[in-house]
């Protein structure tokens, strides 16, 4: 089938995050007819699908997501974002890029690879989540979880993001940086501003902490990987009154560094900074992901040829942008790179994906697979 037709219709199912709304159903039809054995594994209110096919070979993984971001008001948008409409050259709806059409087009590149070699040398497998645009904790992290303890081992997973910027491969992902992000309250004494001497305002030292750690060159990086970027997202303080100083401020920052840098000791750093400058305050953290990267290897090597075979074009290999499920496998010893569509209009109204990229990345994984059974 083609990869527009399977898009469209996980488009129309309204699987914002962390409903599947039946997303996983339908590719199990799919892959059920051609020869995958489908187990659906419930984790909370997250649903995922392990499809195997095959018991013998390396074991090669097809994995994304089927859940959504939220429309926003949709009366903004051109087409009704889950009434997928193929206009102009595009497909419209939610998802479409984000990532229905990856799975759309990994389902058809097996379907047309297993025509031509019903019995490839390698085992494939398809890990799908509904929770990787929300909190990412009952999805990928736990399948991966049991799999562990069944003793399953991934040896080369292509993730569908939308890794492309204005061609389809132009840009695939080998590795991610790492994600740490920090909440921080800074307590002080409340009091009226025109007797600071009875106060202490947490405001001007939360904000010296901030700046200190802001103007600091935490690492160079490498070839691979930016520098270890800090960056603040949030500052609330105040009473709602002008002549209160009040009693706390608050800051929520992130970290995306690189494997230069644990988050252990990024943390470590900024409990000092804070022990100078604001000595009573209070932490929360977020591990979100440590940093991977994927350097040589079989997989690389058939990703690029293939999109230089079938996109005519050299792809760059980036460790840029946010986080992934990719995190999640990696770690694992897995040969893991992200490939997708073009990401201009991810999470936006009107997202969109180019009919030609749908049957274009369709035939670069179906290339791939081919270059991995030899």
């Amino acid at each position: 089938m083609r990869p527009n037709e399977i898009a469209k219709a996980l488009i129309r199912r309204r699987s914002v995050t962390p409903d599947d709304a039946g997303c996983q159903a339908l590719m199990a039809e799919h892959l059920t007819a051609l020869g995958f054995d489908c187990e659906h594994l419930r984790f909370g209110e997250v649903d995922n699908l392990w499809a195997v096919r095959g018991d013998s070979g390396p074991l090669f993984c097809f994995a994304g997501h089927t859940d959504v971001v939220p429309t926003g008001p949709e009366q903004n948008w051109t087409h009704p974002p889950f009434d997928p409409v193929e206009a102009d050259g595009w497909l419209w709806g939610r998802g479409a890029a984000d990532m229905k059409g990856g799975l759309a087009a990994m389902i058809s590149a097996v379907e047309t690879f297993l025509a031509e070699h019903p019995e490839p040398g390698l085992r494939l497998a398809f890990l799908i989540t509904s929770d990787e645009e929300g909190p990412a904790q009952d999805g990928t992290r736990k399948v991966m979880e049991t799999l562990g303890e069944r003793g399953v081992t991934i040896d080369y997973c292509v993730v569908g993001e939308p890794s492309s910027r204005d061609r389809v491969g132009d840009v695939v992902r080998h590795g991610r940086r790492g994600s740490l992000s920090g909440q921080v309250t800074v307590t002080g004494v409340q009091g009226h501003v025109a007797y600071p001497q009875n106060a202490d305002n947490p405001i001007p030292r939360l904000a010296a902490a901030l700046t200190e750690l802001s103007q600091r060159q935490w690492d160079e990086g490498d070839e691979d990987f930016p520098p270890t970027s800090f960056q603040i997202s949030n500052f609330n303080a105040g009473t709602g009154a002008n002549n209160v100083i009040p009693a706390t401020a608050e800051a929520w920052f992130n970290f995306r560094y690189s494997p230069r840098q644990t988050p252990e000791g990024l943390q470590a750093v900024v409990e000092e900074v804070f022990g100078r400058h604001a000595p009573r305050h209070e932490f929360f953290w977020r591990d979100s992901g440590r940093p991977f990267i994927t350097r040589g290897g079989r997989l690389l090597e058939a990703v690029r040829n293939a999109v230089r075979e079938t996109a005519g074009i050299e792809p760059e290999f980036s460790t840029s942008g946010g986080t992934s499920d990719g995190r999640f496998i990696a770690p694992t010893g897995t040969e893991l790179v992200e490939l997708g569509p073009t990401n201009a209009s991810i999470h936006a109204v009107d997202e969109r994906i180019g009919l030609d990229e749908l049957e274009l990345l369709s035939r670069c994984y179906e290339d791939i697979l081919k270059a991995l059974q030899d």
